[in-house]
């Protein structure tokens, strides 16, 4: 059984010398177009053990990355078991960084499933240690969208979500409003990023009149962008900026 293991080990060692020189190329060329790769460090070693190790180093990451993604499913619908998979989603994304929908799956448990768990915890009475607990998920939602990000700079999904999570749960209005805008610049983005950009724009302090010229320009190109959300913020802006009356949009009243 040892020899067996042993030359089993052997073949997959030689395999993945013989990829060497080509994935070496291929990393050259992803750090070439800007993708920040993630590494193989200790913490995933430790996770997938020494064969899974040795396999994941001779070509067989995905493999190794499906495993513990479903370890880390297996982790969320069974206990709850928030730190452990925590482990497994940096394995995953360690393994395979150009996945989109590992960074957005581990960016989603940790900033609203896991960051729920925390806040409505019986066992911890202390508010205060509660909110500073979610909060601390928040955080590590945004830390795996902006390491999906620089791994993938041209999936528009990733900036999407991120934009979300400041608007939602961190209140991050200003950094909102840059993500949407560059989320609207990417290819594959849905057409409300530049509405989103704008609308985030206006609560963001000191950039009201710049939200407010820029969002009477897109009521401008007509009916089809005169949408609820717009109307309410030009009407809001309209008075923050005390904007004369002769030149403001007339907002009909919302309709019963």
């Amino acid at each position: 059984m040892k020899l067996r293991i042993f030359i089993a080990i052997l073949m997959l060692l030689a395999f993945g010398a013989a990829k060497m020189p080509f994935e070496m190329s291929l990393s050259n060329e992803l750090r070439a177009a800007h993708f920040h790769l993630e590494r193989m460090d200790l913490s995933v070693r430790q996770r997938i053990g020494l064969n899974g190790f040795i396999a994941a180093l001779s070509g067989f990451r995905a493999l190794a990355a499906d495993y513990l993604y479903l370890d880390a499913f297996s982790a969320w619908s069974d206990k709850l078991a928030w730190g452990r998979m925590k482990l497994d989603y940096d394995a995953v994304t360690a393994l395979q960084p150009r996945s989109e929908l590992f960074w957005q799956t581990a960016a989603w448990q940790m900033a609203y499933n896991a960051s729920n768990a925390v806040f409505y915890d019986k066992n911890q009475p202390r508010e205060a240690l509660r909110i500073k607990a979610q909060r601390e998920y928040f955080k590590l939602g945004e830390d795996y969208l902006l390491r999906g990000i620089a791994n993938n700079p041209e999936k528009p999904a990733l900036y999407n979500d991120l934009g979300m999570l400041y608007r939602d749960k961190l209140q991050d209005h200003c950094k909102a409003a840059d993500i949407y805008k560059v989320y609207s610049t990417l290819a594959g983005a849905l057409a409300y990023g530049e509405r989103f950009h704008l609308y985030e724009l206006a609560q963001c302090p000191g950039h009201e009149r710049e939200a407010y010229d820029q969002l009477v320009t897109l009521y401008n190109r007509g009916e089809m962008e005169r949408l609820p959300t717009l109307l309410t913020w030009i009407s809001k802006l309209q008075e923050t900026l005390n904007i004369p009356e002769e030149k403001r949009i007339k907002i009909p009243p919302a309709k019963p």
